[in-house]
């Protein structure tokens, strides 16, 4: 079957106001304070929504009813790279990490009275979320199976107790999406559950922020835990023991949206690279003249070009039904990497002014290591990727 990789007239449109948006309206905000979200706080939360709520630009993502544009996963993928131009572009948009990934499982999996009470509030930009799955060793991680976090049936509802960490956006949260075992045992493929905890839950509390190079995604990575934490029946959030199903709903597209917002700093700071190769003159020539520039700018292209093609295909996969898993790891696995070889080639042109403050390419160096580690490192991707071919190998009987 062909593969369509364009766009609609309506998210070509949509994408180019969002590009003139995120560099009128949210650089200077960027610069201002660094890149570093907290150092805005909420004041500038608000600031960089009702712009883009102004703009007619709000969570392009979600639903018409709940006040978004309703974008595929394709039309998604050119509207976020251009918010992710900027480091502050999908806060201003609503479609930062994590609430834009709850929003896509709020509306797969909840009740409409779920829907009603969290998302419409998330999805207008009134609060904000966290995704509560995360555990320190031995617990779950990249191997989500090794969830230690238990909950327990009582009268009338659920108690959770365990542990999590690098909970992003807890801080600030107005409720989580907890990950927490209802069967089974630690190492078993089944028996997860999600539950919607809200903030005023005494049983959930933040315990630190941890100390991370990346500062841009508001309200942190924090360590939480679950002590005695007792949710109504009504918090579960689908079906009990099928938390591992729904976490695939939101896994392989929030990879997917993660790639497509780095994208959009990868082309940033290419620009920034061929700007002062153009300008800056050395050994008689312009920076661009030298040959190994030009290596450097031609393979920060290649991998830019492959890496939107590589999410466009999965994109085009999940808007079709199939699970993608094999081109959502593909995809992850390339970008992440590519995206952090583009903005340190970029450092590396700019010589001694890639590595000061007069511009952020230090700071989205420090913002876009973590990609290769946060939604599954490099390395498991790498293994789910041989596995299935592999399997696909022994099945077509190509293995002698």
């Amino acid at each position: 079957m062909p593969i369509d990789l364009s766009h609609e007239p309506r998210v070509e449109e949509l994408a180019r106001r969002t590009a003139r948006f995120v560099r009128e309206v949210v650089v200077p905000e960027e610069e201002r304070y660094g890149g570093v979200a907290a150092a805005g706080g909420e004041e500038l939360r608000g600031r960089l929504q009702a712009a883009a709520k102004q703009a007619g630009l709000f969570a392009p993502h979600v639903a018409l009813e709940y006040g978004g544009h309703g974008l595929d996963m394709r039309g998604r993928a050119a509207v976020f790279e251009e918010a992710g131009w900027s480091l502050f572009g999908p806060l201003a948009l609503n479609i930062a990490a994590p609430d834009e990934g709850n929003m896509h499982l709020l509306e797969a999996v909840s009740t409409h009275p779920q829907r009603e009470h969290y998302l419409r509030p998330l999805a207008q930009g009134e609060v904000r979320s966290c995704f509560a799955m995360t555990e320190p060793a031995p617990g779950a991680g990249s191997d989500p199976t090794a969830l230690s976090t238990r909950a327990t049936k009582v009268a009338g509802g659920w108690r959770i107790d365990g542990r999590k960490w690098f909970i992003t956006g807890a801080d600030g949260a107005a409720f989580a999406i907890c990950m927490a075992r209802t069967s089974g045992e630690p190492g078993d493929r089944g028996g997860a559950t999600m539950f919607l905890v809200d903030v005023d839950n005494p049983g959930m509390k933040i315990i630190r922020h941890i100390d991370t190079l990346d500062e841009s995604l508001f309200g942190g990575h924090c360590e939480m835990v679950f002590d005695d934490c007792v949710v109504p029946d009504d918090a579960v959030l689908g079906e009990v023991d099928k938390g591992y199903d729904y976490a695939q709903v939101r896994l392989g597209p929030a990879r997917m949206t993660h790639c497509m917002r780095w994208l959009g700093i990868a082309r940033r700071a290419q620009e920034i690279a061929l700007a002062r190769a153009s300008e800056r003159e050395l050994f008689g020539s312009r920076l661009g003249d030298l040959g190994m520039v030009q290596g450097m700018i031609a393979d920060s292209e290649i991998d830019i070009a492959a890496a939107r093609a590589l999410t466009l295909q999965a994109c085009w996969e999940l808007d079709r039904g199939r699970s993608a898993a094999q081109s959502t790891a593909i995809a992850k696995a390339f970008t992440a990497e590519a995206v952090w070889r583009v903005v340190d080639r970029a450092l590396q042109v700019c010589g001694s002014l890639g590595v000061s403050g007069d511009v952020l390419l230090g700071r989205f160096l420090r913002e876009v290591r973590p990609f290769r580690i946060y939604d599954g490192p490099t390395e498991t991707h790498r293994w789910a990727i041989a596995r299935r071919a592999l399997r696909g190998s022994r099945a077509h009987g190509n293995v002698t």
